[in-house]
């Protein structure tokens, strides 16, 4: 804004744009004398009319206000002040002054805004700002320069460009007014930039010219690019355990290469899938690679300057290492129980190259401690985990894996500690006593439970308690349990937040990492009277929040007391309507936890997973694990963990899938961990210990075959042979009565005296009393002991033939028979 101001001796101004005022002071002792009565004051424009709807008058006409002044406003006003004695007058001469047009300069308010500024536009501006009680000035120096143009860019710079990119040339420069820039290229038609190639290698000059002068500046171009790949790859020094590769380095492409990048191929593993290997200088070009057994291994080499990677060699010959036994174990071996009755032993499983030859396996050997037990072991393959079943409840073990192979098995490995399955607690804390600190304070003492009765790792003790009745009222209120955890082997703690005159029970429960054990008895106690909660207030602490917080945690407060907090809302023009809360703090032995949930790891197996964690925060938290397949939109699926576990056991899993997995904590405002993918092993055969493909059990099913067989062959020799057949008998039969054998009693004694042969006689065996023979019983031949005329005898008489195809003519009495076992009755008996 520009002000032009003039002032008069009698109090008049003149702005512009401001209104203009006219002004005549009548405050003169001497004035006011000759101006009695009252004058009657008129304003009078000479050689004009005053303007019309722009003229105002104030302070009883003294004042002429004259507003959007202009330059037809200049001029004298004369001020006529006339009552019955006479009248006098003054006269004012006005000047307005308007600033000259200027296109390039434009007033918007307080601010003058200049465009296509030129030299004449140097100049001092000058901003007047004035009232009826005075003035100030302020001055603007504008200065605008008119410079020589001047070339920024140091001389003969040299640029590189990669190949089949675009080259910015840059020519910085300096003048007033701005210079108008040329660009030239020495040896070239013209300046092609994009798509840069080595043809466009040059020098190039920058010319600035203004109406003052002229300057040029040269620069050197020169094309640069990924180097050209190694060729001609050569294995030497061939080892088990070490080679040596050389290659002969590409072009570099006007640009050094800085290394070497050395990868591998193992064709018997991943053939196709390239691993980092290591990496050399740039200036070398041979390496000597150590190397794993049992792997087809090839090489490539790649080069790396500063515009980026080479494409790989060729890759060079194959190079197959011999296998050995492994050099390492199994590595995060634990052992944890899932049931109170097993102990799980995972381990993570060796990598493709750490086998070292081909048939990995694993021993798992484990033992109980401190007992003297001799090591269980058993071999397994394909697996990173082993369940020993039927172990006691919580009790230590030695445990150890260690890897094999078919050439042999790996350096002894360490032993570590683990634990069989806990669980519940047997037992309740005994003599449990209250003592009353105030009226809502109580501390709790406890005798602390064997330690061989926790069966499971002691996590603490937890107190519930709640309240019975109000002593000054009889009706009973709802029951709600509090519940504090002690963490550790404590034997006492504190009870906060107690209402005042009040009765209250509670029980204390010791906790293992499988759960709560029995509650101890009941045990009844009673606040006393509290003082009027009005006089408990302390000292009242304002504390000022800004708008954009929602939360304030508070220090340095003092354990187990009750607070009182009001809340509102303030603005600038006043506070709104408070709300008030109470709460306590609990005691310093029990310091307040955030919830984490971290390191979220899995184990897999073919169709199942073994999940852990680690858990950071309350007490009496119930997980759940939540997986899905990797990359799906399908929702979560939840198993629940029993107890307090810190990993769970994902079953029915998919082979060869990628899952996704997390773990939350019920109660924590859906407080879950940050997801881990894990990837199952492939379908395979079965891979539990079958006992048909041991070797001691076919070894066993062998000799019982054998021993099968020799049986056999024996009955048939035997029944070829006669074994025992009846021919006393059929002498006894057959011989005269004169010469049977006499009874015991009768004091004779018989011929034979073979226990198999007191046998009953057949029926009708017997010669009749009148020594007659029937036909059919007499006619007896060889034919009834042998096949006809062919029958033999052996050397003590009896009969080959008796059962060589013969039945016997009558059944013999009695419960046992004197045929030979057959072979089937044989085979029957023995099963």
């Amino acid at each position: 804004m520009m002000v032009l101001q003039d002032v008069c001796p009698y109090g008049c101004s003149i702005t512009h744009p401001p209104p203009l005022y006219f002004g005549v002071l009548v405050n003169d002792s001497a004035v006011e004398k000759e101006l009695r009565p009252t004058p009657v004051i008129r304003w009078i424009k000479e050689g004009g009319e005053l303007p019309i709807n722009r003229t105002f008058f104030e302070n009883f006409k003294k004042t002429l206000k004259i507003i959007e002044v202009s330059e037809a406003d200049s001029g004298k006003y004369k001020c006529v002040a006339r009552n019955p004695l006479g009248s006098t007058h003054h006269t004012i001469t006005v000047t307005v002054k308007v600033a000259p047009e200027d296109p390039s300069r434009k007033v918007d308010g307080d601010t003058i805004i200049f465009s296509d500024v030129q030299e004449r536009s140097s100049a001092v501006y000058q901003c007047n700002a004035s009232n009826e009680y005075g003035y100030l000035l302020a001055n603007a120096f504008v200065n605008v320069l008119a410079e020589p143009p001047r070339i920024l860019t140091p001389a003969n710079k040299l640029y590189q460009i990669i190949a089949n990119n675009p080259a910015l040339l840059d020519c910085a420069f300096f003048g007033s007014p701005v210079p108008e820039i040329e660009w030239f290229i020495i040896h070239k038609d013209s300046l092609a930039i994009m798509n840069v190639t080595d043809k466009d290698d040059g020098t190039y000059t920058c010319v600035a010219n203004t109406t003052l002068d002229s300057v040029s500046a040269s620069a050197v171009l020169t094309v640069v690019d990924r180097p050209d790949p190694p060729f001609d790859l050569e294995l030497t020094d061939q080892l088990e355990r070490s080679i040596q590769l050389s290659w002969i380095p590409g072009y570099d492409n006007n640009s050094p290469i800085t290394n070497f990048v050395i990868e591998y191929e193992d064709g018997m593993r991943e053939p196709g899938v390239w691993h980092y290997q290591t990496e050399v200088h740039g200036t070398q070009t041979t390496v000597q690679l150590k190397l794993s057994p049992y792997v087809n291994y090839s090489f490539r080499v790649i080069a790396v300057n500063e515009i980026g990677r080479s494409q790989p060699s060729e890759a060079s010959e194959q190079y197959l290492t011999k296998a050995a036994k492994p050099d390492e174990n199994p590595s995060g071996v634990q052992g944890i129980g899932s049931e109170p009755d097993n102990l799980v032993i995972i381990w993570e499983p060796l990598k493709g190259f750490q086998s070292n030859g081909p048939g990995l396996q694993y021993k798992v050997s484990w033992r109980q401690k401190d007992v003297g037990d001799e090591w269980t072991s058993v071999i397994v393959a394909n697996v990173s985990k082993y369940i020993v079943s039927g172990t006691p409840t919580f009790v230590p073990y030695e445990i150890k894996v260690q890897a094999l192979n078919d050439l042999g098995y790996a350096p002894e490995p360490a032993e570590v500690i683990g634990h069989s399955g806990e669980d519940l607690p047997m037992v309740a804390p005994g003599n449990v006593q209250v003592h009353i600190v105030n009226s809502t304070l109580a501390k709790v003492h406890w005798d602390p439970v064997p330690l061989k009765t926790v069966r499971g790792h002691l996590q603490g003790y937890r107190i519930y308690y709640w309240k019975v009745q109000s002593l000054s009222k009889r009706r009973r209120r709802h029951v709600e349990k509090k519940i504090l955890t002690f963490s550790g082997n404590k034997t006492h703690g504190m009870l906060p937040g107690l209402e005042p005159y009040s009765s209250y029970k509670l029980n204390v429960r010791v906790v293992n990492g499988k759960g709560e054990g029995p509650a101890s008895p009941d045990k009844l106690f009673k606040t006393p009277e509290g003082v009027n909660s009005t006089h408990e207030l302390g000292p009242l602490i304002e504390i000022r929040i800004p708008a954009n917080e929602t939360s304030l945690i508070l220090s340095n407060l003092n354990y187990s007391t009750r607070y009182k907090f009001y809340f509102y809302a303030q603005t600038s023009v006043g506070s709104g309507s408070q709300i008030t809360e109470e709460a306590v703090t609990i005691m310093d032995e029990v310091r307040p936890v955030y919830p984490r949930i971290r390191n979220v790891t899995a184990s897999a197996a073919e169709t199942y997973a073994n999940i852990s964690w680690e858990y950071e925060g309350p007490d009496h938290v119930n997980f759940y694990v939540e997986y899905g397949v990797a990359g799906s939109k399908e929702d979560w699926k939840k198993e629940i963990v029993n107890g307090s576990r810190s990993f769970f056991v994902l079953k029915g899993l998919t082979p060869g899938t990628s899952y996704k997995v997390r773990v939350g904590a019920e109660g924590l405002s859906g407080f879950v961990s940050s997801e881990d993918v894990f990837e199952t092993g492939p379908a395979m055969a079965s891979r539990q210990v079958d006992i048909a493909t041991q070797g001691w059990f076919i070894g066993l099913m062998c000799a019982v075959a054998l021993l099968i067989l020799i049986l056999l062959i024996v009955c048939f020799i035997r029944r070829n042979k006669g074994g025992k057949y009846p021919v006393k008998e059929k002498e006894d039969a057959h011989a005269d009565p004169e010469i049977q054998p006499m009874k015991e009693d009768d004091g004779t004694f018989g011929e034979y005296s073979d226990a198999e042969d007191h046998k009953p006689l057949k029926k009708g065996s017997r010669t009749p009393s009148d020594r007659t023979v029937k036909k059919e019983d007499s006619d007896d031949s060889l034919v009834d002991y042998g096949e006809g005329v062919n029958g033999q005898f052996n050397e003590d008489g009896s009969f080959i033939g008796q059962y060589s195809g013969k039945k016997e003519k009558e059944p013999a009495e009695g419960n046992e028979s004197s045929e030979a076992p057959s072979p089937v009755n044989a085979m029957n008996s023995f099963v």
